[in-house]
Order: C-alpha cells, then sequence, then structure tokens
C-alpha cells in the first residue's frame, strides 16, 4: 500500500469511531507508531481538522466528513460475502437492513463492478444445507442496546411451554448456529437472562423506559464468566 492510499484509509478509519488510537492505526497497517505520528501531521496540514488528546487518541471535529469514495473491487466482494452470511442468518429486520445499505453503496459503483457482483451473487454461498430460526426483532433489539431502552416483549419458553409478557434490559446479542440470542436483565425474574429471537412472539421499545448504561458489560468478558462458573 503506498503512503496516500494509507492516508486516505487512515482518514476513514478517524470517521469511523469517536476517537481512535495511535496503536489502533499502527495495528492495521502494520506500521509504526512515529510513521503514524507523520501521517497525521500530514493530514492536519493538509486541512483536516483532527484533534487529539493526551492518553486517548484521535478525533475528528464535528461536523467534518468525507465525500462519497470509490469503493475497491475487492471491497465489492466483501460485500457480497457479508451478503450471503446475512441473507442465511435467520432474522427478517436485518436482512432488510442490510438490504437497503446494499443498495445505497451498489448505487456508487462503476458499472464494471455491477458486472462483477453479478457475477458473484449466484455462485457463492455461505452452506447449502441449513435451517435458521427465523426471528423478526434483531434491529429493535440493537436500537434497545445502543439506546439504552427498555423492550417489553411476549416470550414463549420452550422448557416450560409457557408465554410470558416481560421487559427486558438488552445488553449483548450473539448468533448461535442457527438462531439469535440476547442477552438481557429480565425485570420479571431481576437477573441476567438469555432469550431466542425466534420465541419472541411481540416486542417494542415504547416502554418510554430507559436503564443505566453498564460500561462494564462486555459479550466476551459475559462468555468467559460463564465458562469459570460452569
Amino acid at each position: 500500500m503506498n503512503r496516500l492510499t494509507r492516508i486516505t484509509a487512515i482518514l476513514i478509519q478517524l470517521q469511523s469511531k469517536k476517537v481512535v488510537t495511535a496503536k489502533e492505526i499502527a495495528d492495521r497497517f502494520e506500521i509504526s507508531l512515529r510513521t503514524v505520528y507523520r501521517d497525521i501531521k500530514t493530514l492536519q496540514e493538509s486541512g483536516v481538522p483532527i484533534g487529539s488528546e493526551n492518553g486517548i487518541g484521535y478525533f475528528i471535529v464535528d461536523g467534518y466528513s468525507l465525500p462519497p469514495i470509490m469503493i475497491t473491487e475487492e471491497e465489492a466482494n466483501a460485500l457480497i460475502i457479508s451478503e450471503k452470511l446475512i441473507l442465511n442468518q435467520g432474522d427478517t429486520s436485518l436482512k432488510k437492513d442490510f438490504n437497503s445499505l446494499l443498495l445505497k453503496i451498489k448505487a456508487v459503483l462503476k458499472n464494471f463492478q455491477k458486472d462483477n457482483i453479478s457475477k458473484l451473487e449466484n455462485r457463492i454461498t455461505p452452506s447449502f444445507i441449513r435451517k435458521t430460526f427465523e426471528s423478526n426483532s434483531l434491529s429493535l433489539i440493537q436500537k434497545a442496546i445502543t439506546n439504552t431502552t427498555v423492550v417489553a416483549i411476549k416470550y414463549h419458553s420452550f422448557y416450560k411451554d409457557e408465554i410470558t409478557e416481560r421487559e427486558i434490559e438488552p445488553l449483548g446479542l450473539y448468533f448461535t448456529d442457527k438462531a439469535w440470542i440476547v442477552v438481557a436483565h429480565c425485570r420479571l425474574r431481576n437477573k441476567i437472562r438469555e432469550f431466542r429471537l425466534d420465541r419472541i412472539l411481540e416486542s417494542n421499545n415504547n416502554t418510554l423506559q430507559t436503564f443505566d448504561y453498564d460500561q462494564e458489560f462486555n459479550i466476551t468478558k459475559y462468555f468467559h464468566e460463564l465458562t469459570e462458573h460452569s
């Protein structure tokens, strides 16, 4: 990768998060911290409003945004792989959201890239024989996690074969081989519980309630703790 391409990619990375550390940039491009500092200085001198906080990282000043960027052929191909994986994961709300995003991205592709994508679309599949459990609340649960809003659900318990109405505080999500699972604080049981999205019969976040954001919760840490106590 030449320096100009790397600097452009660094600018895109800076716009992907509120704050990006020099180490994150160095690790991504396999360059030294000194090179990162030099590239950041080049961007600043070219007029990009990049701020920094000692010990925290770099950030783009609010209000600045990149003009539309070109997508490489490799990136376009990666989108097709992503599309196939999402189509095979079972949640219709995620399929709808990703399809909307993909249409917007395809709209800015060059004609030859669109032709190449068409060639791949019918020639790639993540798995041929696979049955997933259908759900339709992933999009709502994702919003609830980011906005810390309480979700009211009607849930069908498989083991007790009963339907209950609950209010949950969504904390994290993961995908098993066949179904999406939300890890949440259940107000009915007053405990952390897991709920399969395909067993959520109804859901809404119109409770007008929020919950305290748990900065300590991490889905990887959650699994480690489960393993330790099993």
